[in-house]
C-alpha cells in the first residue's frame, strides 16, 4: 500500500524552495522519505530490544517488523503519544 501526501505552498514559499533546491518537488520527496527511513530504523531497533527482552520471535522483513512493533504496542503514533500526554497533564 502507498500513501499520498499533498501540500500547498504560497508562490513566495515555492520561490524560496526554488532558491534553495534544484527541484522543490525532489527536495520535498527526499526530506519526507529520509525522515520516514530514520523513523523506521528507530522502530525496528525498539522492536528488536523489546522482543529480545521478552523472548518474542521477531517478524521477518522491515515492513513486517514495523507492523509488529505497532501491534505489540512497542511504539505508538505521534498522535497517540500526544493524546496520552495531554490526558496525563495535571489539572
Amino acid at each position: 500500500m502507498t500513501q499520498t501526501i499533498t501540500i500547498e505552498l504560497t508562490d513566495t514559499q515555492f520561490k524560496g524552495l526554488e532558491y534553495a533546491a534544484l527541484s522543490p518537488q525532489e527536495w520535498a520527496e527526499n526530506a519526507v522519505t529520509e525522515r520516514a527511513r530514520i523513523a523506521g530504523g528507530e522502530i525496528v531497533a525498539a522492536l528488536v530490544a523489546h522482543c529480545n527482552a521478552n523472548e518474542i520471535a521477531i517478524a521477518t522483513g522491515k515492513d513486517a517488523q514495523i507492523a509488529q512493533a505497532f501491534e505489540l504496542g512497542v511504539v505508538q503514533t505521534a498522535a497517540e503519544r500526544n493524546a496520552e500526554a495531554q490526558a496525563n497533564l495535571p489539572e
